[in-house]
């Protein structure tokens, strides 16, 4: 055997060993559940490192799949990684089990340290790497026997395959079971079908009807009320987290006369309020799809408040998520009775999907919702600006995040080849939560400004649709669009990044006709 040869099946070793670390901690959390996972764990763990504006280039990157692309940065970061130990232990033993030890370390932090874990949490850690350290020293020892035995001798025929059983079946048998055990934890059949189960109240308060002229008749413009499916997902959570609807409940503490704790059924029987409302991401880009507008159900937020009778000096709701998220919001906003700050249930006419916070999640109007919009929601700590922070503030953002005025094109797409010879609709969606937008206008290239016409809407705290009706001429073109809110306030055209309080500056796009 050669040396490249031993290094290669060496490297395969380290694989198959860390394989083997992950599923056996996999089994080990049919007991503990996700938060027992490493891998979700250390992710989260370096989704809470990072330094800012590594959040907004993973987004800026991969959008909506930036969570699948830092697990696959994972993936690839552990086959080095445990290619390398497998390389180590055979030059030079313990080393590459002693690489194994640090990572499985740091493992261990990682789940000990998330919100609401135990020391219980930590064995499937323990297990897997016990498990996998046991199987790289056993088949690189076996390969050495392999590499020194006589390549055509019967002694090497015995070692090749005492080698191959311990790494192919050991290897095998812990993909299989690794694999079945996260389907099963992350299935959640049981939660799925509860919420399948579930028929939501009639609202108390419901909203106004969406006018027919809402929508606006043209090709790839972003419908009013976004789908559930479509609907962005910008959170912390690795794992959607499976929040048992009978057993959940919200606490209400904190600068507070009563602490206060509601049942979901509790929270059920309560007058709810339908409201159709647009939510924005902090982190949309100009021009971004980080956005959506969808019909919401649940209870004001300003009743649960005034059953708990904050004290004087209170000025912020410190939220917390079931997974350990906060987000800081001014208690004045979620007072506000012309704000409709809802602690909701319901989207679009269903329960809440799993991914956007069943049983239950805030959602408040005017705010981006690093500061508002917390899913899985389990706890509200009436509090101070002074004395707590949301989980985003102290990695570089603002504590306020009020939303800015801002519009988008939707069609056509950037870069996109048209016709000539008949009129282009080029559409798109502004908004101005709580003020409105009153005027759209378009530039073709260093054109005058065009007034758009613009769709209906439920309030001020949805989007509007636009359209011009643009009559082509052949070549390039840049499309440049800008809003004015009800207040006459003209959308800034200087650039803002998404960091520290959103992003600002008008959205462009080319096409070329001919």
């Amino acid at each position: 055997m050669t040396t490249r040869t031993a290094r290669w099946l060496a490297a395969f070793t380290g694989v198959v060993s860390a394989i083997v670390v992950l599923g056996a901690a996999e089994l080990g959390s049919l007991v503990t559940g996700n938060a027992g996972s490493p891998i979700f764990a250390v992710g989260s763990l370096v989704i809470d490192l990072a330094p800012p504006g590594a959040k907004d280039l993973m987004i800026s990157l991969f959008g909506t799949g930036d969570k699948a692309a830092l697990l696959t940065l994972l993936a690839v970061i552990i086959v080095a990684g445990s290619a390398g130990a497998g390389i180590l232990e055979l030059r030079r033993p313990p080393f590459g089990v002693v690489v194994f030890g640090v990572a499985s370390l740091i493992a261990l932090i990682a789940v000990l340290t998330r919100a609401g874990s135990t020391g219980s949490d930590g064995v499937p850690t323990i297990i897997g790497a016990v498990v996998g350290v046991v199987v790289l020293r056993v088949a690189i020892q076996r390969l050495g026997v392999w590499r020194s035995a006589p390549v055509d001798g019967a002694a090497s025929s015995t070692a090749r395959r005492r080698f191959l059983t311990i790494t192919v079946v050991a290897g095998a048998a812990a993909l299989v079971a690794g694999t079945g055990v996260r389907i099963k934890n992350s299935g959640a059949t049981v939660i799925t079908e509860a919420r399948k189960a579930l028929k939501l109240p009639a609202p108390a308060v419901a909203s106004p009807p969406v006018p027919s002229g809402a929508q606006l008749d043209v090709s790839g413009i972003s419908p009013y009320i976004t789908p559930n499916k479509d609907f962005y997902r910008i959170d912390t959570a690795l794992v959607v987290p499976n929040v048992d609807a009978d057993t959940w409940t919200l606490k209400v503490t904190g600068m507070v006369e009563n602490e206060v704790e509601i049942t979901f059924a509790e929270l059920l029987k309560k007058p709810l309020t339908e409201h159709i409302l647009t939510l924005t991401c902090v982190s949309n880009d100009v021009g971004g799809d980080l956005i959506g507008n969808a019909r919401w159900l649940g209870w004001p937020i300003r009743e649960l408040l005034a059953l708990a009778v904050p004290k004087a000096g209170a000025d912020m709701v410190l939220s917390t998520s079931i997974d350990g998220f906060t987000a800081g919001t001014p208690l004045d906003v979620l007072q506000d009775e012309q704000t409709d700050a809802l602690l909701a249930v319901g989207m679009n006419g269903t329960p809440l999907p799993v991914e956007h916070g069943y049983p239950v999640r805030m959602v408040v109007p005017g705010l981006y919702g690093y500061v508002s919009a917390t899913k899985w929601v389990v706890e509200l700590e009436v509090t101070q600006f002074s004395k707590a922070q949301g989980y985003w503030t102290p990695r570089g953002w603002d504590a306020m995040g009020p939303v800015k005025l801002e519009s988008r094109i939707d069609t056509p797409k950037d870069g996109a080849r048209l016709s000539s010879g008949t009129t282009i609709p080029i559409a798109g969606v502004a908004w101005c939560q709580h003020i409105g937008v009153k005027q759209v206008e378009l530039r073709v290239d260093d054109g005058p400004w065009n007034l758009a016409t613009l769709a209906d809407s439920v309030s001020a705290d949805t989007w509007r649709q636009w359209v011009y009706q643009w009559e082509p001429t052949t070549g390039d073109h840049t499309f440049t669009v800008r809003a004015t809110d009800a207040n006459g306030q003209v959308q800034t055209q200087k650039y803002a990044p998404p960091a520290p309080n959103g992003a600002e500056g008008w959205a462009s796009i080319g096409v070329t006709v001919g």
